[in-house]
């Protein structure tokens, strides 16, 4: 009896793909579809998930097929699966993309009032802004008059307590575990009224 040769991850993502799409899949129109997502050039592209820009060329306009190597560099770039890679969106663009910042990292950024640690530095272009922030300020007067930016936000309470202000609305003290969404083109300060500066997640919609 002849033996059967084990499937490979990539005639497993092709069947997958197969049986979820009953058009089959362009695979150079989906990593085009990817990398524009990504807002990637060809080159960028290239660069992150290490082929030559030829060769990715080549094979986003069907005209060579990639070895296994070459789709497991081009999964691994753009940070999806194999089988992500050989399954097409069900709806709308579906970026697949995800960012892990650990506790002891994310990129900071200190002012007099506040000192931010932007979370998922990694990614462009997003969509919500994500940070956490150490509120220094102890006195309305420490801010040049109200904070008021385009977009809607939500803040979250990771430990000690502030005084939240908004413009149109009397100040609340807000202790760990409570949160506020807010419009943030309305004017809006807050300061640590506990011991300790207090801590908060803060997420901004960029749209």
């Amino acid at each position: 009896m002849p033996e059967i040769p084990e499937p490979t991850v990539l005639s497993i993502a092709r069947d997958r793909g197969e049986r979820k799409n009953a058009t089959p899949l362009d695979l150079g129109q989906r990593v085009r579809a990817l990398r524009k997502d990504r807002g990637w050039t060809l080159e960028q592209a290239a660069q992150g998930v290490g082929l030559a820009r030829s060769t990715l060329s080549k094979i986003e306009n069907g005209q060579m097929s990639p070895t296994f190597e070459a789709v497991r560099k081009l999964a691994s770039g753009l940070e999806i699966s194999v089988p992500q890679l050989f399954t097409a969106p069900r709806s709308g663009k579906v970026l697949a993309r995800r960012s892990i910042t650990r506790g002891s990292s994310g990129k900071s950024y200190v002012t007099a009032t506040y000192e931010h640690k932007i979370l998922a530095p990694d990614i462009s272009h997003k969509r919500m802004l994500p940070y956490r922030a150490t509120v220094r300020a102890r006195s309305f007067d420490d801010f040049d008059g109200w904070v008021r930016h385009d977009g809607e936000e939500f803040l979250f309470v990771l430990s000690g307590e502030i005084n939240f202000f908004s413009e149109f609305y009397e100040p609340e003290i807000m202790v760990a575990g409570d949160s506020a969404y807010y419009d943030a083109t309305m004017g809006h300060n807050m300061v640590s009224t506990s011991v300790n500066d207090a801590e908060i997640l803060w997420v901004t919609s960029l749209e």
